[in-house]
């Protein structure tokens, strides 16, 4: 029997197949896309440009913006109370429709 492989990409067929016309490279604006910082993006990753990506295990994880690196992005988010980093190309990201939770705000009668 021949050990499987382990790769990056192993196992990808799934979340890195596009439809018939979704195929090819994306438009160019995608991968000029801006984020301010703070901003709330979702990583969705972009199989045709393995530059830049995640892994494929971040796949749909809402993340916070926390720097500019190049012409990258380092994205924040909390897995397990514990903070992490990665680094993605902004042809990996797209804007959250998630909003961030408004500010706990105290009782006036207390």
């Amino acid at each position: 029997m021949v050990k499987s492989s382990k790769g990056f990409r192993a196992r990808s067929r799934g979340w890195s197949t596009k439809k018939v016309r979704e195929a090819g490279m994306p438009p160019v604006n995608r991968f000029l896309q801006a984020f301010a910082l703070g901003e709330k993006v979702m990583v969705n990753l972009e199989p045709s440009d393995p530059h830049g990506q995640p892994h494929p295990r971040y796949q749909g994880r809402v993340c916070t913006v926390v720097a500019k690196v190049g012409r990258a992005y380092r994205i924040e988010f909390y897995d397990g109370g514990k903070r992490k980093q990665l680094i993605a190309n902004p042809v990996h990201l797209r804007r959250s429709h998630v909003e961030p939770k408004p500010a706990a705000v105290p009782a006036a009668g207390a």
